[in-house]
């Protein structure tokens, strides 16, 4: 006679089967520049073991197995991952980043953002999630994936990008390329360069200790009064990022597709706040000129011109924008600087 059947837990995605271990490595909370240790390895064994009893399926006739009933091998980690994170924020995770052509669906997004932004559970496993995606040899799942993260980063919790930011390495995607189809081309280049910003946005992370897009701005803001030295530190680490964000190197024409485009519109929130806090770090930077020693000002000289030819590409950039349909007031006017500094 036969006894009751036990399938192991599994989550309803076409894609799930597809996905394969892969450890990652995490380090300690951020500590500044210094910060450098290797990352230890996650474990899993007790986020197994605490994970609820399964109810025991009734025993069906001989002859008889519904589909439902066969199991579905899981890697480990995505098997732990949903005992600590919940069935479904797992869901959400794989089904934003499906192989349909189109951008992430909101309702699935806003689960994630509802998971990292009211629990106190571990955002590692959801990471993990995103990032085994990214392995995909498809542009559209690997996409989708990032632009998932960088909503994360962007909407979600400080502890998403925190995590991210503890680990020792995030996306290795500088030789992608999906030859499966002709727009594979077109979007792979897409995706090499918007990997390496979300690398540089994570590392920045790092560096600073805080997402500088989210820090308080104005007179009394972090920039505005940072002493010569942490400001001549920090200033660079900005300088990269925002390198990073304009070299996305998008034209109106070629946001042909929602997941471009989502990116895009990603990248210009953060060129806005990311700005912001540039042009804030480069006023208190004149206000101290006069007052520096002499390596500073030529250090404080370097940055000032760099500043100015990141300007003119922020224009182009903005340019971009206004053509792609974003609302012109919500785009700023970059007024003329000044350049006297330069001729001294």
């Amino acid at each position: 006679m036969r006894g009751p059947f036990h399938p192991e837990p599994t989550i309803p995605s076409p894609h799930a089967s597809r996905l394969h271990a892969s450890p990652h490595n995490s380090a300690g909370p951020c500590q500044g520049v210094q910060d450098r240790r290797p990352a230890a390895e996650h474990g899993l064994s007790s986020v197994i073991s605490g994970a609820p009893p399964i109810a025991p399926v009734p025993a069906q006739s001989a002859g008889r197995k519904r589909r439902d009933q066969l199991p579905l091998l899981l890697p480990s980690w995505l098997a732990a991952g949903d005992a600590l994170m919940g069935l479904s924020a797992s869901k959400a995770a794989l089904r934003a980043t499906t192989n349909e052509p189109t951008e992430p669906e909101p309702k699935h997004l806003a689960d994630l953002i509802q998971y990292i932004n009211g629990t106190n559970m571990s955002v590692a496993h959801l990471a993990d999630v995103l990032s085994e995606k990214t392995g995909s040899s498809s542009w559209v799942v690997v996409f989708k994936a990032l632009v998932t993260v960088h909503h994360l980063m962007v909407y979600g919790n400080e502890r998403f990008i925190q995590h991210l930011a503890s680990r020792s390495s995030l996306f290795t995607l500088h030789n992608f390329l999906d030859k499966s189809v002709i727009e594979g081309y077109t979007m792979s280049a897409f995706i090499r360069r918007y990997s390496k910003y979300l690398n540089e946005k994570s590392l920045a992370y790092r560096l600073m200790g805080s997402d500088i897009t989210k820090t308080k701005r104005g007179p009394d803001g972090v920039m505005r009064t940072m002493n010569t030295k942490k400001l001549l530190n920090t200033l660079p680490v900005i300088q990269i990022q925002f390198d990073a964000l304009l070299n996305f190197n998008a034209n109106a024409d070629g946001l042909t597709n929602g997941i471009v485009h989502a990116a895009f519109m990603l990248l210009f929130k953060d060129s806005l706040r990311l700005f912001a806090a540039y042009n804030e770090g480069i006023l208190n930077l004149l206000d101290k000129y006069f007052d520096m020693g002499k390596k500073q000002c030529r250090e404080s000289l370097d940055i000032y011109i760099k500043f100015l030819e990141r300007m003119t590409k922020l224009a182009r950039f903005l340019k971009v924008a206004e053509q792609a349909g974003i609302d012109q007031n919500d785009i700023p006017y970059l007024s003329q600087v000044s350049t006297s500094l330069v001729c001294l």
